[in-house]
């Protein structure tokens, strides 16, 4: 099963919508394997963001992440990475679909609620640096026989 690494940032946790998003994902039939809340630390930010480290938003960008904390999350599924990415919306919230997280709840681009990869190795990448596979549940939930044939 493929995996995916999503992230509710600062502005999502502060403003109470953690539940509201993991329904989403929950309700699309997504397995929640990896799940915690958390400081993060300036240099966990700085690996996180270095593929933009050369562009001017970078030093923003790493500020907003270590600003309050975050919900970081792994999910699993059929086609989870593109799935997750439509269930998210576009970046800057304004130009979302309504009926996505970004479209229906978030405001501004530098405060668009969440994050999530936008690759199978990127979605790798993220995984092994936001969690230990010790803090990964292999679990078989009941509904799946529901979901995949």
């Amino acid at each position: 099963m493929e995996r995916t690494f999503i992230a509710i940032k600062p502005d999502g946790v502060q403003r109470g919508l953690v539940g509201n998003i993991i329904t989403r994902f929950e309700s699309k039939g997504f397995k929640l394997v990896g799940l915690k809340l958390m400081k993060v630390s300036r240099e966990l930010a700085e690996q996180h963001y270095d593929v933009h480290k050369e562009r001017p938003f970078f030093a923003g960008l790493v500020e907003f992440i270590i600003s309050s904390p975050v919900v970081a999350m792994v999910w699993e599924g059929d086609g989870v990475v593109a799935s997750a990415r439509k269930l998210i919306g576009a970046t800057n919230p304004l130009s979302a679909e309504p009926g996505t997280i970004r479209g229906d709840l978030g405001v501004s681009v530098g405060r668009n609620l969440i994050h999530g990869s936008d690759a199978i190795e990127t979605a790798q990448r993220e995984i092994a640096l936001w969690f230990k596979e010790d803090e990964l549940a292999d679990w078989e939930p009941s509904m799946t026989s529901w979901l995949y044939e």
